[in-house]
C-alpha cells in the first residue's frame, strides 16, 4: 500500500523533513508514506482567493491515481481515534488500494477536492498548522502500521 499526503506548501522547515522522514524511514515498502507537495496558489492584488484555490485544486488533483482512496483532511470531517484510523487503512489495504490525503493550503481545500474524496477526516478541532499536519500524519502513519502489523509501538 502506497499512502501519500498531498498538500499544499513547499519549502517546510527541516524539522519538517526530519519529522516526516524519520516515521517514514521506519515503515517497510510495503507500507510506504510519502508526502506530495503542490505550489501555494498566487494571492495577491491581481489575483483571487479563489483563483488561488482553483490552482492549488487543479494541482492536487492531478496527483492521484486511478485506484486511489481519497480522503481529505478538513476539520469538518470525522474524528478518528488511531485505533479506528487504523481499521479504516487496514480497510483500504485489503481492497488493494492506495490511500491519498488532501491538505488545502491556507484558505482550505476546494468544495470539488471535498467532494472528490471518499471521506474527510479531521485531525483535531484545533486549527494545525500545515508544517505539524505532516508531522502528525507520518507518526499516526506509523503508528497504524504498527497496530496493524502487531508491533509494540503502539501502547494504549
Amino acid at each position: 500500500m502506497k499512502i501519500n499526503l498531498i498538500s499544499v506548501g513547499t519549502k517546510m522547515p527541516a524539522w519538517v523533513e526530519q519529522g516526516v522522514q524519520e516515521y517514514s524511514k521506519r515503515l517497510p515498502a510495503e507500507f510506504s508514506f510519502s508526502c506530495v507537495e503542490v505550489p501555494l496558489g498566487k494571492r495577491g492584488k491581481s489575483s483571487s482567493i479563489e483563483q488561488a484555490m482553483r490552482q492549488e485544486q487543479e494541482a492536487l488533483l492531478a496527483r492521484l491515481g486511478a485506484r486511489d482512496y481519497v480522503v481529505a483532511l478538513d476539520v469538518q470531517g470525522k474524528t478518528l481515534s488511531t485505533e479506528a484510523m487504523a481499521a479504516r487503512i487496514g480497510q483500504i489495504r485489503d481492497d488493494g488500494r492506495h490511500l491519498s490525503l488532501l491538505v488545502g493550503g491556507p484558505d482550505g481545500l476546494t468544495p470539488t477536492c471535498l467532494q472528490q474524496a471518499d471521506e474527510r477526516w479531521s485531525l483535531s478541532a484545533l486549527t494545525l498548522p500545515h508544517p505539524l499536519v505532516r508531522t502528525v500524519m507520518a507518526e499516526q502513519i506509523y503508528r497504524v502500521w504498527s497496530l496493524l502489523s502487531g508491533h509494540p509501538y503502539h501502547r494504549a
